[in-house]
């Protein structure tokens, strides 16, 4: 059986440039059009990038261009190497949602090199709906318009993979062991800054903000410091709608201590929301406090990342060669043959959702109810032999 992975990551322009950065902002803005439904969603898209591109195109030549596209290659050919040592037929094609080479042009070179079955495998930890759904959605409309009836199975969120979950713990304790920091402190506190996602996204039914919530306590947990943690949101404001609260500038301005210990804990890459937003402009905002920030490295070369990715490949295929993984239909994405760690259990209800939503209210800015423990599900999606 000859496997094609579409390792599928949001992609930024290769170079700090308007010709680049300008087209890169407007398909972000014309896939979330839907956002402001009264508006031309074409011209609309069109304004907001030429509005956003002279600002983050200043922001890529602050940190010297970047390197998402690189790091994302690097993933690639890390999951093709582990593929290969467990003796597995599998090609993987490092695809962009937003920059070339686009989800569209790895479907067609998998068609071409005659794949029996096709995985879409979108490297965001937590599924949210403009980033793994929407990229998934991609692929199928990429094979609707080739007219490829091949098997199609897609991993959606991954962020309870134990191997991962036990690799971003183990990655945040190495970094405050070589800080000489101590997370137990008083004066210090391990923060959470979370890509922000619109509230209406979640009214709608994706589950992003629980997962935020139980992610950064498990990582909290394993790193033995229980509650004492704290999260916040980076969220854009190009648009006048709700956003996932507090944002870091918000946050930042209630906690006590005087360190923060930051992990970007939505990403997998480095590329400008961290090395610009956080390692910047948030740190700045943290200094003006007078207190000291110590941002943790994204882990994008940890060797273990190509097994995880791995696991989950052979998991949603059902194939022997893998650790176990338990998988369940995804709920954000309820379409046959989208496997997720996270759908096989409820999760607290959103404060976002209800008779008296509160969007001012972070769900994963306080103390929370454990989620329920998930069961183990055995996908069997129907593949060629």
């Amino acid at each position: 059986m000859r496997i094609a992975v579409l390792l599928i990551n949001f992609g930024e322009p290769a170079e700090p440039v308007l010709e680049q950065v300008t087209p890169f902002l407007e398909r972000i803005f014309l896939q979330n059009a839907d956002l402001e439904a009264d508006r031309a969603a074409g011209a609309r898209a069109a304004q907001l990038a030429a509005d956003r591109a002279p600002q983050l195109v200043e922001a890529y030549q602050a940190i010297g261009g970047s390197p998402l596209e690189e790091q994302a290659r690097a993933q690639a050919e890390a999951l093709d190497e582990e593929f290969v040592a467990r003796d597995v037929d599998a090609q993987v094609h490092a695809v962009f949602q937003f920059t070339p080479p686009f989800i569209d042009e790895g479907v067609a070179r998998a068609r071409d090199q005659r794949a029996d079955v096709l995985v879409g495998l979108p490297v965001y930890p937590m599924c949210g709906q403009s980033t793994t759904v929407a990229a998934l959605d991609s692929v199928r409309d990429a094979l609707e318009e080739l007219d490829w009836a091949v098997p199609f199975i897609a991993v959606a969120g991954w962020h309870r993979h134990p191997a991962y979950l036990a690799m971003r713990a183990e990655h945040i304790r190495s970094f405050v062991r070589e800080q000489e920091l101590d997370l137990r402190d008083p004066g210090t506190i391990l923060y959470f800054s979370a890509h922000g996602t619109p509230v209406k996204y979640i009214t709608e039914g994706n589950r992003y903000d629980r997962y935020v919530e139980e992610h950064c306590r498990d990582i909290a947990t394993a790193l033995g410091v229980g509650d004492r943690f704290a999260v916040g949101f980076q969220n854009h404001t190009n648009r006048r709608i709700a956003w996932t609260r507090p944002d870091n500038e918000e946050r930042i301005r209630t906690l006590a201590e005087r360190r923060l210990v930051v992990d970007a804990v939505s990403f997998i890459h480095e590329q400008s929301e961290t090395l610009d937003e956080l390692d910047r402009e948030l740190r700045a905002e943290v200094e003006e406090l007078g207190k000291e920030m110590y941002r943790v490295p994204v882990p994008h070369g940890d060797p273990r990342f190509a097994g995880v990715l791995v696991d989950l490949v052979g998991q949603a295929l059902g194939q022997s060669w893998v650790e176990e993984v338990p998988l369940a239909s995804c709920r954000c994405r309820p379409v046959p043959g989208t496997w997720c760690t996270n759908g096989a259990r409820d999760l607290p209800p959103s404060p976002y959702i209800g008779p008296h939503p509160d969007p001012e209210s972070s769900p994963a800015s306080r103390p929370g109810p454990a989620s329920s423990p998930s069961r183990s599900s055995s996908p069997s999606p129907e593949l060629p032999p």
